[in-house]
């Protein structure tokens, strides 16, 4: 059974970091991790993702100069290191193991995590 928990979100000014957290528990061979975001009435959106085997990234084009995604075996846990935080990266924050760059290939979700910037 995979398990993912989120943590790290929270209030920052616009410039800021922030470094979210995706514990991770459960098999993820030849899964990979990815890191998806959702603001109000909006769509759920891909931000990256990392191979599980290989470690491998992604980014979407969008966000690819300022976020950077890595991982930590021994502690089974993917990181999202966000840089430059602007307004428009406001939004629920999820981890969730799967394929490709598109949600619905992603059958594992954690409960997300919010991430909240102020001009």
């Amino acid at each position: 059974q995979v398990q993912l928990v989120e943590s790290g979100g929270g209030l920052v000014q616009a410039g800021g970091s922030l470094r979210l957290s995706c514990a991770a528990s459960g098999s993820f061979s030849g899964l990979s991790m990815g890191w998806f975001r959702q603001a109000p009435g909006k769509e759920r959106e891909f931000v990256g993702r990392i191979t599980w085997s290989g470690g491998f990234t992604y980014y979407a084009d969008s966000v690819k100069e300022r976020f950077t995604i890595s991982r930590d075996n021994a502690k089974n846990t993917v990181y999202l290191q966000i840089y430059n935080l602007k307004p428009e990266d406001t939004a629920v924050y999820y981890c969730a193991a799967g394929l490709g760059n598109d949600y619905r290939s992603y059958n594992y979700w954690g409960q997300g995590t919010q991430v909240t910037v102020s001009s």
